[in-house]
């Protein structure tokens, strides 16, 4: 795939899918991101533009369902053997080196009006900031469990546009790759099958002077998958992010004993949580209350996942799905 040199201070801009065994997903989400593409470009906004898919499974599983291009817009395959996240993303910047601006946006997600028109406008009205990031609006069935619904685990919430932010998730986030090249900041592939490698990498990059900023009107819409619609995956997210949490504290911080601080504050914080999660678990139940129960179950499951955090132990996020995948 070549892509066109910017023309003047028009960017040129590439749409990484990270995905691993969801070509169907995948499949619906490719024609909607040319199409995007497409209007961005007519609309003066990119000077061109390309489509970057990075597969974690070995054996190519989604190479069947994409196409060369969509709306005129050149894709790229690769297959990135190492397993884990963070491999999958710098692999993605790797395959976008000819380009300006990143827009990642997972293979579960797809994107509503005005998703990538908008991000490349705050970047260009807010003074080119290193990321911008969108919202990630979770839609479940009809039918799905209350109770998760009512934890507040999938509700993000929303901020004014070019508010600046410290960290950033890489569901909607947009990047200028001439900034984050100078950085040298990439993805800790570590990390592995763990969580909370874009925490880190935008925490990394912050921490270099470089600007982040929110986008409100960039909206794409994650369908959760049913088997995560359970209170038992609830639990394991609200954990995982009081993990993950810590270990990225713990990563970032050079000195010992500013470490033995973060681990001792972890312990104090994580297990005053289990307290006043458990207690509000109890008064949900006194006044029948399901939002006083499941967000008092998920602060204490969040305690835990930051005490063991304290005491060294991580929460492998993504073993799970390529253990699944394995013995498929």
């Amino acid at each position: 795939m070549q892509a066109h040199a910017p023309d003047g201070d028009l960017p040129n801009i590439v749409v990484a899918i990270p995905t691993f065994k969801r070509p169907e997903r995948l499949a619906q989400l490719l024609p909607l991101v040319g199409v995007h593409l497409a209007e961005l470009c007519e609309q003066g906004l990119a000077s061109a533009g390309g489509i970057v898919v990075v597969d974690n499974d070995s054996t190519g599983s989604a190479r069947t369902v994409v196409e060369p291009a969509y709306s005129g817009m050149p894709t790229r395959y690769a297959v990135e053997t190492k397993r884990g996240i963070p491999a999958v993303r710098n692999r993605a910047l790797v395959e976008s080196a000819d380009f300006r601006l990143l827009a990642f946006i997972d293979d579960d997600e797809l994107p509503r009006p005005g998703w990538l028109s908008s991000l490349v406008e705050t970047w260009r009205t807010f003074d080119r900031p290193a990321a911008v990031m969108g919202r990630v609006v979770s839609i479940f069935a009809e039918d799905a469990d209350p109770w998760v619904t009512a934890s507040g685990l999938f509700q993000r919430p929303e901020k004014a546009t070019g508010t600046e932010i410290s960290v950033a998730a890489t569901g909607n986030l947009l990047l200028d790759l001439d900034q984050v090249r100078a950085s040298g900041v990439t993805f800790d592939e570590t990390i592995g099958l763990g969580g909370g490698s874009d925490t880190l990498f935008s925490m990394t990059l912050k921490r270099t002077g470089a600007r982040m900023v929110w986008c409100n009107e960039s909206v794409t819409e994650d369908t959760v998958e049913i088997e995560r619609q359970t209170r038992a995956w609830a639990l394991k997210r609200a954990y995982s992010h009081g993990n993950v949490t810590v270990g990225v504290r713990l990563r970032l911080e050079p000195s010992p004993f500013k470490r033995l601080v973060i681990r001792l504050r972890a312990l104090g914080g994580g297990a005053g949580r289990i307290v006043a999660g458990g207690a509000r678990h109890l008064l949900g139940w006194l006044v029948r209350s399901q939002r006083h129960r499941a967000r008092g179950l998920r602060l204490a499951y969040r305690g835990a996942g930051m005490v063991a955090g304290g005491l060294g132990r991580s929460y492998a996020a993504y073993a799970s799905a390529h253990s699944a995948a394995a013995a498929a």
